[in-house]
């Protein structure tokens, strides 16, 4: 695949699958609709990107389970059932993507088509049939691409990336938003399926691919970040057998020994009950017992500090592939809470208000706790439309679930939390108090206190609360300070003013409110 020159797009050769290039200008903050299909040796998935530049939402997504590199370890050739059912999906997407004005689509295709003899012969009848071109990707290229992926919701995503599809396994490093070294491996299920003599021969290749693998990658004790379908199934049954509260996969993270019982425990259920309690299809279920395998010989073999879970791969690459470094700097959680507040808020532009009046209360704070701060003062007025009875739990549902880069779990909660504050005074009683044992005592007063301090600047003043006054934080004293302006003074009503109360209250301080005129005989 050709790299993205932002110097000289003149052609598809420079610009790679788009055929296009995707962000002439550094600064953007839009991304135009754009449509992306993965070819995979197992399934064909569309998406369709929208919005925020940095962080793009998923306007559209459709996965079918084609099979395509089913049985291709034994015959060589593409599974006929799933040429079939992979050349009515991309029919079916190309017609749905003209009618989202997705048009055209990106198409890349991997190990199944590039390894498949009739490979070529697919190709041409994909375009033939559909107008649409497969840009068949090597191994190295799956890898960056979905190491690129992971960086696109992870920006400081450090360690081993790992994707497994059907027939084979790429491994690439990361670290400071760059891809270094790949391997790919065919450790793919599709691929051990046609191993003979059972477990045992195929733990021994296992651990013959891995050894090799690690001899050119070099890689112990280092966080891994997991890319791809069974992935997320083992994920997805570990939170079950631990009865996790937050089913979101996306930066799910696992120690290695209760994942190795998490291994131990799906090998001892039936596979069927475990697909019903988790919705997974059969087909994906079918190969999660030999990703179990592959992963018992990845921490066996590499000995990884962690293991993550990344919902983006070689779809989110492609973006990845083409952004300015710029763009790619920029916090993809910040960038999505900024797209909300313009498309749902009341008054767009308030939020960056907010953070600036509160600011005082939290000098202490990390970064990346004031980059939660300041995603929530974005977040703070984009439910406004829902009924007043259900604000705070559809402000919370859409923090903690929303496809969101850059914010991990405990992150989520803690976003959640501060706005469900925001709405209403207590959390006492709510249906969401299991996710709130993510957080320590300590984070959840933290939450609270932004929440009801985002609760009073709300009310307290319409577009910009610094025009009606101004808060000074004494944790000593235990004293919070608000300053009022003249403007202030008539905007201070019953309803800030209980609000006032209840924010210093949350901070177990005395509440003192400075008049006008008091200022101004100092």
């Amino acid at each position: 695949m050709g790299k993205t020159n932002q110097n000289n797009l003149t052609s598809e050769e420079d610009v790679g699958p788009f055929g296009r290039p995707l962000f002439e200008d550094p600064s953007v903050r839009a991304l135009s609709r754009v449509g992306v299909v993965d070819v995979g040796s197992n399934s064909v998935r569309m998406v369709v990107f929208d919005g925020a530049a940095r962080s793009p939402a998923y306007f559209y997504n459709e996965k079918i389970m084609c099979g395509l590199g089913k049985g291709l370890a034994e015959t060589g050739r593409l599974n006929p059932e799933g040429k079939i059912r992979a050349l009515a999906a991309l029919k079916r997407f190309s017609l749905l993507a003209d009618g989202m004005g997705a048009s055209p689509l990106t198409v890349v295709a991997t190990a199944a088509t590039r390894e498949s003899e009739d490979g070529p012969e697919f190709q041409a009848q994909v375009q033939r049939e559909t107008g649409l071109k497969l840009h068949v990707i090597d191994g190295d290229e799956e890898a960056r691409l979905s190491a690129q992926g992971v960086l696109l919701g992870w920006p400081d995503a450090k360690g081993m990336v790992c994707d497994i599809g059907g027939n084979s396994m790429e491994l690439a490093r990361i670290g400071e938003g760059k891809v270094g070294k790949r391997v790919s491996t065919q450790l793919g299920p599709f691929r051990l399926q046609q191993v003979l003599g059972g477990p045992e021969k195929r733990r021994a290749l296992i651990e013959r691919v891995l050894k090799t693998a690690q001899g050119q990658i070099k890689s112990e004790g280092e966080r891994f970040y997991l890319v791809g379908g069974s992935w997320r199934v083992i994920a997805r049954l570990d939170m079950e057998r631990r009865n996790y509260p937050l089913t979101v996969l996306h930066e799910y993270r696992m120690q290695v020994k209760p994942l190795l019982d998490t291994l131990d425990w799906i090998e001892a259920n039936d596979l069927s009950v475990l697909r019903a309690r988790t919705g997974t299809s059969a087909e994906r279920m079918e190969l999660v017992p030999l990703a179990c395998e592959v992963l018992r010989g990845i921490i066996k073999t590499f000995k990884p500090a962690e293991i993550d879970v990344s919902s983006y791969g070689i779809r989110e690459g492609l973006l990845y592939e083409q952004m300015p470094e710029k763009l790619r700097g920029r916090d993809p959680l910040i960038e999505a809470a900024r797209a909300a507040e313009i498309a749902s808020a009341r008054l767009p532009g308030t939020g960056k208000k907010m953070f600036e009046f509160l600011t005082p209360l939290f000098k202490n704070a990390s970064h990346e706790r004031m980059r939660l701060i300041k995603a929530a003062c974005l977040l703070h007025d984009t439910t406004w439309r829902a009924h007043p009875d259900y604000r705070a739990d559809v402000c919370f549902d859409n923090a903690t679930r929303a496809n969101l880069g850059g914010l991990d779990h405990p992150g989520r909660v803690f976003l959640g939390l501060a706005l469900l504050h925001r709405y209403k005074n207590s959390r006492s009683g709510s249906r969401l108090e299991p996710l709130f044992r993510l957080l320590s005592d300590e984070e959840m007063q933290e939450a609270e206190v932004l929440g009801k301090a985002m609760r009073f600047g709300a009310m307290f003043a319409a577009g910009d609360p610094a025009q009606a006054g101004s808060l000074k934080w004494k944790p000593k004293k235990k004293e919070l300070e608000l300053q009022l302006t003249p403007m202030g003074l008539g905007l201070y009503g019953e309803v800030a003013r209980a609000r006032f109360a209840s924010l210093s209250q949350a901070l177990h301080a005395t509440g003192k409110v400075i008049m006008p005129e008091d200022s101004a005989a100092e």
